[in-house]
């Protein structure tokens, strides 16, 4: 079994917008792309062209909600797409379940990692985990999970601003943000302050370093109207009854024509 380390000098993770995501797939094609040319064995597809059964390290679920009805009446359904990955918890269950120590935590920044040389593919973390973010690689055989690019974040060969994961990097709306969760000044420690940041299931104990931003509230369906009523009254200024100045003078010289 692998041990914990006792702290982690950082705390690097992801901080995911669930108001800004649409959903797009820009970060699971970019997390695919990036982790089948690099670090590890490539991420195999079994059916690529078929139903495309195969190992991603990042999937985007969507969820529609059927909003409570407001003064009787009853409310558009609301989307949310929710990206799921590894977390890189605090405590680590996949990690201390491994029997061969392939699964560990790093100290230097709190990534979780998969050495695996070491892993056997006996599916014990992909069961200890209770968010369901590993994923057997068929073809390999052994486990994979997400590791915030890890060979892309030190990177010195790359430009400073591609030094961040791959689906951080793509996503075209700006949902996903990258940083050190340790450090309270760190970009992605104000946005959580914030906005409010989640803990996925908290309840499980793990305390997940990732964070998710909650949908900001949505603008609701008003009663119909009865037709007689001026939308535009409030935001217009009293119109004067009696013209002055110059509008005066034209109205007088209209009336002698």
């Amino acid at each position: 079994m692998t041990a914990l380390p006792a702290t982690t000098a950082r705390k690097l993770g992801l901080v995911i917008d669930l108001d800004t995501c649409v959903g797009c797939h820009a970060c699971v094609t970019a997390c695919k792309g990036w982790n089948t040319q690099n670090y590890g064995a490539p991420l195999s597809d079994q059916d690529a062209y078929g139903d495309a059964s195969g190992t991603f390290l990042n999937r985007i679920h969507s969820f529609q909600v059927q909003p409570e009805p407001v003064n009787d009446v009853p409310q558009l359904a609301q989307t949310t797409h929710f990206p799921k990955s590894c977390l890189h918890c605090e405590d680590a269950p996949c990690v201390t379940v491994c029997p061969t120590g392939a699964s560990y935590k790093r100290a230097e920044d709190g990534i979780v990692l998969v050495n695996e040389d070491a892993c056997m593919g006996c599916g014990l973390c992909a069961w200890a985990c209770p968010y369901g973010a590993r994923e057997m690689d068929q073809a390999a055989g052994v486990m994979k999970k997400c590791t915030l690019c890890v060979d892309r974040i030190y990177n010195e060969n790359l430009e400073e601003i591609d030094r961040q994961p791959a689906c951080v990097r793509t996503c075209p709306a700006g949902a996903r943000h990258f940083g050190d969760l340790a450090d309270p000044d760190s970009h992605v420690s104000k946005l959580v302050a914030e906005r409010g940041g989640l803990d996925l299931m908290p309840e499980q104990g793990t305390k997940p370093v990732n964070q998710y931003l909650p949908p900001r509230p949505r603008d609701t369906i008003q009663p119909v109207m009865s037709g007689d009523e001026d939308i535009l009254a409030p935001f217009l200024a009293p119109v004067a009854e009696e013209p002055k100045g110059f509008l005066a003078w034209v109205d007088r010289a209209l009336e002698k024509l």
